[in-house]
């Protein structure tokens, strides 16, 4: 593909040249490392690495152009300078693979908590009724049938276009996080359907306050394409207010929540239940049996049925598919106890998420509820307070213990352990660094009715080396479920 005609037809023709007729594109990297023969290479200034220290590596392995943002010359091949090489990488990107998400109905999903069981939950109901769905996100990719690991909740934009080019299937379904939309890796990409979920506090030590994260967050809703349409929950007032925002922009809203007003609405009697609820649509009341409990859930589900209704799959098909719905590694995943106690593992790393879990857990009659959660080193310290709070305020016991540090110190972080108990003034929280011990003194604890909520992180394997052998929260439950198994300690 002929470098000039790609620049022309994604707005860079201002960059054109007679140099650049005669260069033909054979694949584009943004990793001078996997450059080949005929390739362009995209200088991207990272948050670790500047792209533009390896252009003479790219080059030396057969780079045929080289974009930066840098002001270069005497380059032994023809260099291209534009304003932000990410936005220039995710269009030539698109481009250079024929903008594959034109042959996809394309869905997205974003908000603070939710985005992962919402998806999950949408493509298992859209299977159900026939269609082939990828899976975009933040447990695994899925692609033709086949699942791939996932660096990333939404894949940086060339990984991102190799994906949906590769993908067969009917429907795509991506959950698209903050940084994605803020580092333009979406670029080149239209949906036919917009999904908010929430928003909570969360990533501010990247987004600064709660609302940039949302100007951010509803940049999705201007990737719709002609006649797309938006899918909102409205039960919190972010919600609401990207309903205004959206309607004022003539786009076509379709709303979940408690009021009159809304396409889907609940009826807030079901938030006393383990995991049946119902909404009314149309004058007509649902009854759905859920497979996993929680109000959290409920509005997921509710967000992925109310997509298949816009998708057009009839009412009863959707409710059948939910009751088959196998749940989702490491988002409120069950494990029995012996004690006749409940052990469950969610990737809850917010307040907002907290409050919801542990809810779920009275709803369903915990008798206590023993918490074990830490804090994630080098990461939004401004949320702690909250996180605690809530844990502090709806739990029986707390267990602190450590998530990844991130490269900082232990004995800092064990330190900041202490102020937190010690400010709790519950004689009944502890602090027990090792994550594996401290999940096993919860589980020790544990009588019958008791349940115990081990969140942060879900499905995702250690980071740093524990006392137990396993190497993620869902392998030390099976260590500990495993009769046979001797835990010396």
């Amino acid at each position: 593909m002929k470098l000039q005609k790609m620049l022309e037809e994604t707005g860079h023709s201002a960059f054109c040249s007679e140099e650049l007729e005669s260069v033909d594109i054979k694949g584009i990297e943004a990793n001078s490392s996997k450059i080949e023969e005929g390739y362009l290479f995209v200088a991207i200034t990272g948050y670790q690495r500047d792209g533009h220290d390896y252009i003479q590596d790219a080059i030396d392995r057969g780079a045929a152009a080289v974009i930066g943002e840098q002001n270069l010359a005497d380059l032994t091949v023809p260099y291209v300078r534009v304003e932000n090489s990410r936005d220039s990488l995710a269009n030539l990107a698109a481009h250079f693979y024929d903008f594959p998400s034109a042959k996809h109905i394309m869905i997205g999903i974003t908000g603070t908590n939710g985005k992962t069981t919402t998806s999950f939950m949408l493509r298992h109901i859209l299977e159900y009724a026939g269609y082939s769905c990828a899976l975009f996100g933040t447990v695994h990719n899925v692609i033709n049938g086949q699942t791939y690991d996932s660096k990333n909740t939404t894949p940086d934009s060339l990984e991102l276009q190799k994906l949906l080019a590769k993908s067969d299937d009917d429907i795509v379904i991506m959950e698209v996080s903050s940084h994605g939309l803020a580092q333009k890796r979406l670029e080149g990409i239209e949906y036919d359907i917009g999904l908010f979920t929430n928003l909570a506090h969360e990533h501010l030590d990247y987004h600064h306050t709660i609302e940039e994260y949302f100007e951010v967050k509803q940049l999705l809703f201007s990737k719709l394409k002609e006649g797309g349409q938006a899918i909102i929950s409205t039960h919190d007032e972010w919600g609401e207010k990207l309903t205004d925002l959206l309607n004022q922009r003539k786009i076509k809203v379709s709303t979940f929540g408690k009021t009159e007003k809304d396409d889907l609405i609940f009826d807030s009697k079901s938030e006393f239940h383990c995991s049946d609820f119902e909404v009314t649509e149309s004058g007509k009341q649902l009854h759905f049996q859920m497979t996993i409990p929680g109000l959290h859930n409920i509005y997921n589900a509710s967000m992925a049925y109310l997509t298949g209704r816009k998708i057009g799959i009839e009412s009863d098909r959707l409710i059948d598919a939910f009751k088959t719905f196998p749940g989702i590694p490491g988002r409120f995943e069950m494990y029995s106890h012996p004690n006749d106690a409940t052990a469950v593992i969610d990737y809850a790393h917010t307040a907002d998420a907290f409050s919801y879990c542990l809810k779920t857990a009275r709803d369903c009659g915990a008798k206590r509820i023993l918490h074990v959660f830490g804090f994630r080193g080098d990461r939004d310290e401004s949320k702690r307070d909250e996180m605690m709070a809530v844990s502090s305020q709806m739990t029986d016991c707390t267990i602190l213990t450590l998530d990844d540090l991130n490269g900082i110190d232990q004995n800092d972080m064990i330190a900041e352990l202490e102020k937190y108990r010690e400010a709790s003034g519950k004689a009944a929280d502890l602090i027990i660094p090792d994550r594996t011990l401290a999940i096993k003194k919860a589980w020790d604890m544990a009588e019958a009715g008791d349940w115990i909520l081990v969140t942060g992180k879900g499905s995702e394997v250690y980071k740093d080396n524990y006392e137990l052998p396993s190497k993620s929260d869902q392998e030390t439950f099976a260590l500990l479920i495993d009769q046979n198994t001797t835990i010396a300690t």
